[in-house]
């Protein structure tokens, strides 16, 4: 009775086995088959760009909340600047007090200066002459003579000072005055800083800053971006090459789970990010969700190529990417073409009436 029930067991054993080793011994399928290259990524709006301030300072006002539709040039936050605007009336004030009509008396009376000196000059020239004339008849002193001279030579300088004097005083009064008003739109432009301003049309996506808290160059102040958005993608350096504008991509997003949304390369950046030794690739939807957010995260498939009809055997079945397993357990070798996740395309070795193994 022993036997018996030993003998049963043995045979189920055996055909249990049998059973399982059948079940992993398939055929090569003809299939179609598609090479992609696997990218992961973000969603960003088009143009999106993080607001800092050209200045740092405590916020004052915030124009703007999220989701606020803005357009360039709108302001985003008014820093506190009162200690700037002070500056500004000062430079304003100097800039009043330079203004070349308000010191232009100044160069009237240099004007002056000059027709009293041609005056002087002509008058001197005429007792100069005169006083030639009489020592040429022997009237008069050399003495005299030579004083009328000297009192004409020094109204020739003097004319030549007061013209000199005149245009110096033009010259340094234009200086004051342009000085004054360029000081003034410096100080305008620094109290301009303290507005911060939007550098595109687009939508604010994030606001990170309250009023009184404090604005700096290194942390964001707020997200704001175009209603448009692009799919950037880090390509592996090992499938840039493979990697061209135009071709479709399939992505998938865990916002909509088993969804999958179309899209196309626009761009590739030229240069290897040396830190995550990847390409960034932009894309662009071709059909897209009804709704997007900036820097929902992404998984994408770039279709590289497509065969149809190609014979074709589970990956899994590969052994070292060159061979398969014969039933009975010979190895062959084998020619291989594209391959995707689950598949591997065969152009040499088997056929479709081949039975092969799945490796240990």
């Amino acid at each position: 009775m022993n036997n018996c029930i030993l003998v049963v067991l043995l045979l189920f054993v055996s055909l249990l086995f049998s059973c399982s080793n059948k079940s992993d011994i398939i055929r090569p399928e003809v299939k179609n088959i598609t090479e992609s290259v696997y990218a992961s990524g973000a969603i960003k709006s088009e143009n999106q760009y993080e607001v800092h301030g050209k200045v740092n300072g405590p916020i004052e006002k915030v124009f703007v909340g999220e989701g606020s539709l803005v357009i360039k040039g709108d302001p985003i936050f008014q820093l506190d600047n009162k200690n700037l605007k002070i500056a500004t009336e000062n430079a304003r004030l100097a800039s009043v007090a330079a203004d070349f009509s308000v010191n232009e008396n100044k160069l009237l009376d240099a004007k002056k200066a000059i027709d009293l000196a041609k005056k002087k000059l002509t008058n001197d020239s005429l007792l100069y002459l005169r006083q030639r004339k009489l020592w040429g008849k022997s009237i008069g002193t050399k003495v005299t003579l030579e004083k009328r001279q000297l009192d004409y030579e020094n109204a020739q300088l003097n004319l030549a000072t007061a013209h000199t004097n005149y245009e110096e005083i033009k010259r340094q009064l234009e200086l004051q005055s342009e000085q004054s008003k360029n000081n003034l739109e410096i100080a305008k432009l620094l109290e301009n800083d303290y507005i911060i301003k939007s550098e595109v049309d687009g939508v604010v996506y994030k606001v990170n800053r309250e009023e009184g808290d404090l604005i700096n160059g290194s942390e964001a102040a707020a997200v704001i971006g175009g209603d448009d958005f692009l799919i950037q993608l880090n390509i592996d350096e090992l499938d840039r090459v493979k990697v061209k504008k135009g071709q479709r991509v399939f992505i998938r997003m865990d916002s909509y789970q088993s969804q999958v949304f179309e899209a196309e390369i626009v761009a590739i950046d030229p240069m290897m990010n040396t830190r995550t030794r990847s390409f960034q690739a932009d894309a662009k939807f071709t059909k897209r969700p009804a709704q997007l957010f900036p820097n929902l995260t992404v998984e994408a498939s770039i279709l590289i190529q497509t065969k149809e009809e190609v014979l074709t055997i589970p990956r899994n079945y590969l052994r070292n990417d060159s061979s398969v397993i014969l039933e009975g357990g010979a190895l062959q070798s084998v020619e291989t073409g594209l391959m995707d996740y689950d598949l591997v395309e065969i152009k040499d070795g088997i056929d479709s009436n081949t039975r092969i193994e799945l490796p240990e």
